[in-house]
């Protein structure tokens, strides 16, 4: 690994790492020391560092970046990794794995993390080999930010991280990658069939999504709103985004505002009541929850933005 990993981190703008070492991923915090200024906070517990890199990447709004060992340090991030896939957090989990050639022996702390983390992670990577480290890691942070930001594993084995290297480190922009990675963003197909959907159903609705924040849609959501006259309910993760739009700018005309609150469960009633009256859900940006939408329902997308 030497220090090609850590110039890496650099030039992905990484100030803070969320780490337990272990003895599979110390030749990369060494690594890290020398060769960049991040602060790395120890966590307390291993399963403290997941909801740390969680909320200092919705906090801060850049990629959270996580490190852990192998083994029981790679698997107790599992439950964060998860919360990261399902609530669209931008995350690099950096894991550290025994050699090579031990792969599959049953080695000391061997675990096929890669493996277990391969349902709840955008992508994932088994690096055998020192020169692929530094091109995981940076696109390991462009695919974590595309399209839907979410997680995303590097899993190193401890002689690739003591490899050394010759040569200088490849000068690509923070965030870019040697592959297209917003292929699952809907085309223009997409959303012209939803456009006729909405226009031809009788009582439409808007239930707005995470996303929509996170892309900064929220303005461009209400005027939807108000030239097609459809309310707009969020999810919970959605609260603070177009509701709170929809407040600051009610409408003209001196009727009520189009943003209805929260629809769930415990959510506001007349956002409940719309929920059950509507023919047709457009879902922008929300992974279309079972609880907040009855199956009765169609939902015309899911896009992330």
């Amino acid at each position: 690994m030497h220090r090609f990993s850590g110039k890496r981190l650099v030039r992905e703008g990484v100030t803070d790492v969320f780490g337990y070492p272990g003895g599979a991923i110390l030749p990369a915090y060494d690594a890290m020391l020398r060769a960049t200024r991040s602060a790395t906070s120890s966590c307390g517990t291993s399963r403290a560092r997941r909801t740390w890199r969680d909320g200092y990447a919705r906090a801060s709004g850049k990629v959270g970046v996580a490190i852990a060992t192998s083994g029981p340090g790679a698997t107790n991030m599992v439950t964060g990794i998860a919360t990261a896939m399902m609530d669209s957090s931008p995350i690099v989990c950096i894991t550290g794995q025994v050699g090579s050639k031990l792969i599959g022996s049953d080695a000391f702390q061997e675990t096929d993390i890669t493996g277990i983390t391969l349902p709840i992670t955008k992508h994932n990577y088994l690096v055998t080999r020192a020169e692929d480290v530094a091109p995981a890691v940076r696109e390991a942070f462009a695919v974590a930010q595309s399209g839907r930001p979410g997680p995303v594993l590097v899993d190193i084995t401890k002689d690739a991280q003591q490899g050394q290297l010759r040569g200088r480190l490849g000068r690509g922009r923070a965030g870019s990658a040697p592959r297209r990675c917003d292929d699952a963003l809907p085309g223009d197909g997409d959303v012209r069939d939803a456009i006729e959907l909405i226009n031809a159903a009788e009582r439409p609705l808007i239930l707005a999504g995470h996303g929509v924040m996170l892309s900064g849609a929220e303005r461009r959501c209400c005027a939807l709103a108000e030239r097609a006259q459809i309310p707009i309910a969020v999810t919970l993760l959605g609260i603070g985004g177009v509701a709170g739009v929809a407040s600051a700018e009610p409408r003209h005309d001196g009727h009520a505002r189009r943003s209805l609150g929260q629809q769930r469960d415990s959510g506001s009633r007349p956002a409940d009541r719309a929920r059950h009256a509507a023919s047709t859900t457009a879902s922008p940006a929300t992974s279309r929850p079972t609880r907040a939408t009855p199956r009765r329902f169609t939902s015309t997308s899911t896009a992330p933005s």
